[in-house]
């Protein structure tokens, strides 16, 4: 597994600003009271607030799971299937070898040929865990997955009952087709917070004034929704340079409605949905 992204953030380090002494996070021992060496430092889970299960990488290393020493593919599905939110983040898998190299290239081969992901389980960190088996450029990327009891259910977050119109909606769309691009490419898609910071320490680097600070466009209390709408969309056309008319109320099209499939004797029901019950009430995977 090797990351499939890299961090172009700035970071900082703290410093103890009378003399510019670098300040450090230090492990210390609460009993002794005296920093510790790493190789004195072990994981352990706190069956109580007396009682400590130490933990060795070695038993880490070992757990007693098919996954354990590999990934292991459970099923495939089809990638619009997956809700994004489970979805987390992704590393490039690289074949073990010669051996590897053409079961490697056919599971590639097989993932580009079809419309579905593979759903697998691998052990990373100490626990088991959830992945996503998709393929980029022919190399095979695998995305770290939430179970489904880790996602919260966001029900309680739902704004107070209000009701939209059909015009409020159309126009919702119609601003929506003035925003839609091709690619996440240009420079709207620019990490301008990290741009930001540069020309503050390079300012500062050469003794220079700091660059002015842009006052943030307010956004007005909306007393008009369909107004506001019609604004937004010719900003947005204004933004892309079209100079045409205001975009009129979007074709709203019926969704099909999916046709209820025939059930034949050789039709099995869906398989672990008496194990997903009984796993619903289970102990938190972290210790």
């Amino acid at each position: 597994m090797a990351s499939a992204w890299e961090d172009h953030s700035i970071h900082f380090h703290q410093y103890h600003l009378p003399d510019q002494g670098r300040v450090r996070y230090r492990k210390v021992c609460e009993l002794e009271d005296r920093e510790v060496s790493q190789d004195e430092i072990g994981k352990a889970y706190e069956l109580t607030k007396t009682q400590l299960i130490p933990i060795t990488d070695e038993e880490l290393s070992n757990l007693p799971l098919p996954t354990a020493k590999a990934i292991e593919i459970d099923a495939f599905v089809p990638l619009e299937s997956v809700d994004p939110i489970r979805i987390a983040e992704g590393y490039y898998l690289q074949p073990a070898g010669q051996v590897a190299a053409k079961p490697y290239k056919l599971l590639v081969k097989a993932l580009s040929r079809s419309a579905k992901v593979a759903v697998a389980k691998y052990a990373w960190s100490g626990r088991e865990r959830l992945g996503l088996l998709r393929v980029r450029d022919d190399v095979l990327v695998l995305h770290a997955m939430r179970w489904p009891d880790e996602i919260r259910d966001p029900t309680e977050l739902l704004p107070a009952p209000t009701e939209v119109s059909e015009e409020e909606i159309a126009g919702a769309l119609a601003l929506m087709d003035t925003m839609t691009v091709d690619a996440l490419e240009g420079p709207e898609f620019t990490d301008r917070y990290t741009e930001a910071i540069t020309q503050i320490i390079e300012a500062k680097r050469e003794d220079k004034p700091l660059p002015a600070v842009e006052e943030p466009e307010q956004p007005a209390q909306v007393l008009d929704l369909m107004a506001a709408l019609q604004e937004s969309v010719s900003k947005a056309k204004a933004s892309r340079g079209d100079a045409g008319p205001a975009a009129g109320p979007a074709d709203v099209h019926e969704l099909p409605q999916p046709q209820p499939k025939k059930k034949t004797a050789a039709q099995k029901q869906p398989a672990k949905q008496t194990e997903a019950k009984k796993t619903a009430g289970r102990r938190p995977r972290s210790a």
